[in-house]
């Protein structure tokens, strides 16, 4: 019949265009796009939006300028929300004591240590290796503990030591800490697979990197608190004030490129930001020096800004008088004279590492995330991004801050955690025997205790245990 087409006739052109059509429409839906890694990523989005053919116009260039300002703009209310969040609650923590000081550090190192392992963990393999997730954990608790321990031990032998439960544990801390590493150590070997051998060597190598960065100079930054809040607070706000003036002489008269991990940084702006902090590292020690709270090792964790401490002033922090030689430049018997306190002149060696080397921290972690094509470490803090980005200068000018106290300002003095120290872990039964009865004689002779008390001591019916 006419009009029809015969059976088992195929005609060309028709399946060429019928081809095409379903083609242009399976491009219209999906279009492969190829990723910054070289992988293949689906685009289910639609060319252009197009509902019953009605396409719906492009932004105009003034529109888009408007949705990028409402952008940028709830993007600085957001983050400076979150900077006074911040800041508030670093002074919350500083005013209340020692002990909320050191909750705060500890967090900050977890969330650090899990943003640094995270941004080198392969999904796909994590789901497949579980045991691998659960070793950094353990790695870290294993770590916090002999670290914590070791501060512990250090800083309160006289409670530590003369516990009855809390002695073994603090003469045995390292070689317990080691058996805890071992454990971990033997785990991980009896967990490698065929086949992700090379992802599990990874992630051992860099959680334990991790540790180190991250881990360990946490851990120094909380003995400066156990020194006195002056070795942590100063440090801190000297690398704060410093990021600060950076970006304000940066933004000011910057113009030469600094380094290549950090296009924005400028020359002008690291020497400006430099001599400010300098500036304020000065009159911020010279306040801080007037309140025992932050000069005086830690006694008591439940002090706090309104019951503060006591003790003697290192000497650091009392004004001396420094008068010029006389030379054959100055006038004939011409001195000149300065008074300051000792720390006021530690503080420029200070601010001078805060201002041009513990940036590096930060070039080092710029370095890190450019390796890794991720913007920030994570989203911990909503607008500032991770916590390690925020943190990142502060690990290592913690770890200078106690490397320098203990080189050139802490005083070689014994205190009382020594001494019982060394009366336990050094003399036998018999010579702490012989020991308390002589500090006993010592007591009755200045007429704080009765002779009762050395009669008792001499007593042999007492039974020794």
């Amino acid at each position: 019949m006419t009009g029809r087409t015969k059976r088992g006739v195929k005609f060309a052109h028709k399946q060429q265009a019928s081809a095409s059509a379903v083609d242009a429409l399976r491009r219209s839906s999906f279009s492969d796009v190829e990723g910054s890694d070289g992988s293949l990523t689906i685009n289910t989005k639609p060319a252009a939006d197009n509902i019953d053919g009605i396409q719906e116009p492009p932004a105009t260039p003034a529109e888009q300028q408007a949705a990028d300002y409402q952008k940028k703009k709830a993007n600085f209310i957001t983050r400076t929300f979150w900077t006074f969040v911040m800041i508030g609650g670093f002074f919350g923590a500083l005013f209340a004591g020692h002990i909320y000081l050191l909750l705060v550090i500890t967090a900050i190192q977890i969330v650090s240590f899990k943003e640094v392992i995270a941004i080198a963990n392969v999904p796909s393999r994590a789901r497949d290796l579980q045991s691998t997730k659960s070793l950094n954990w353990y790695w870290l608790a294993t770590t916090m503990y002999f670290l914590y321990g070791e501060s512990v031990i250090y800083y309160f032998k006289h409670v530590v030591l003369v516990d009855k439960v809390l002695l073994p544990l603090a003469t045995h801390h390292r070689f317990i800490s080691f058996l805890l590493y071992v454990f971990g150590f033997v785990f991980f070997v009896g967990t490698l697979k065929s086949g992700h051998l090379k992802f599990q060597f990874a992630q051992f190598s860099w959680t334990h990197m991790a540790l180190f960065l991250i881990v360990g100079q946490a851990h120094f930054i909380m003995n400066n608190i156990f020194e006195g809040i002056i070795w942590f607070f100063l440090p801190a706000a000297l690398v704060i004030t410093n990021d600060i003036w950076a970006y304000i002489c940066g933004m000011t008269f910057g113009r030469t490129q600094l380094i290549k991990l950090s296009p924005k940084k400028t020359v002008e702006g690291f020497v400006g930001a430099w001599v400010m902090t300098v500036v304020f590292g000065h009159i911020l020690t010279h306040i801080l020096m007037k309140s025992k709270f932050f000069i005086c090792p830690v006694t008591d964790l439940g002090a706090n800004i309104f019951s503060g401490l006591d003790c003697v002033p290192n000497p650091v922090f009392i004004p001396q008088t420094y008068t010029t030689p006389t030379l054959f430049y100055l006038p004939p018997n011409g001195t000149y004279s300065i008074t300051m306190a000792p720390m006021q002149i530690h503080t420029f060696f200070w601010a001078t590492f805060a201002s041009l080397i513990a940036p590096f921290g930060g070039f080092f972690a710029s370095g890190l995330k450019r390796t890794f094509k991720i913007k920030d470490f994570g989203d911990s803090i909503p607008g500032h991004g991770g916590m390690t980005d925020r943190m990142d200068c502060q690990f290592i000018m913690g770890f200078f801050a106690y490397m320098y106290y203990h080189s050139f300002i802490a005083t070689n003095q014994q205190n009382l955690g020594a001494v019982i120290e060394s009366a336990i872990m050094g003399l036998s039964i018999d010579d702490q025997i012989e020991l308390v009865k002589a500090v006993t004689k010592s007591l009755m002779n200045q007429g704080i205790y009765s002779s009762e008390v050395l009669q008792c001591l001499d007593n042999p019916a007492l039974p020794r245990r």
